[in-house]
């Protein structure tokens, strides 16, 4: 996990990236592979009281740090109950069973790293409400040696890179269509896909 210098770099107003992908008050969203944090916090405070937050990793020493995260947030003002559940994110479905369904899961440079990807789109679906949202943050399919941060390349190596339309054959055929493409300059986009109406759910 890299140091949080150069996520603050790349993400200095997590919050704004947030609303612009679609994230509202009173939501209920998954935060899948939170890692420390970066984005779950900010998730609580913009979805508020009346929403929830289900954060979602297999390293239990980065839960633990989001955890924190969030209670010190909590210490600032009103934000989102939150769940925490260390688990791997390919069961997401079944250790989210008996949870409810969620309006929206982000998850955020993580999915180009995912090994089955259409496994865990197809896991996503069972997750989310009918119009519901999984909306993956990537990098974009640009050579490393071209992403620097903080005056050094950043980011998956290139082969593992992926773009809008590698995301799409991974997803789609698990019962979403592709609802937008928002780009997170200087290196992201945010591809939201939602659940199709009918034929989602195995």
């Amino acid at each position: 996990m890299p140091d949080d210098d150069w996520w603050q770099a790349l993400w200095p107003e997590p919050m704004a990236t947030l609303a612009k992908i679609g994230i509202a008050p009173a939501m209920t969203v998954i935060d899948l592979c939170c890692g420390n944090g970066l984005f779950t916090v900010p998730l609580a405070t913009l979805v508020g009281v009346g929403g929830r937050v289900i954060a979602v990793d297999l390293d239990k020493t980065m839960l633990a740090q989001a955890r924190s995260r969030s209670q010190q947030a909590a210490e600032s003002g009103p934000v989102a109950a939150c769940q925490w559940i260390a688990a791997d994110a390919s069961r997401v479905d079944q250790v989210l069973a008996n949870s409810g369904k969620a309006d929206a899961l982000l998850i955020a440079n993580t999915f180009h790293g995912v090994p089955d990807q259409a496994a865990l789109s197809t896991a996503v679906a069972r997750v989310l409400k009918p119009g519901g949202v999984f909306i993956i943050i990537n990098w974009h399919a640009r050579p490393r040696a071209e992403t620097v941060i903080l005056g050094q390349p950043r980011g998956p190596k290139d082969e593992m890179r992926m773009s809008p339309e590698d995301v799409d054959r991974a997803v789609i055929p698990s019962g979403f269509r592709l609802s937008d493409v928002i780009e997170l300059p200087p290196y992201h986009y945010a591809a939201v896909f939602q659940v199709a109406l009918v034929g989602a759910r195995a």
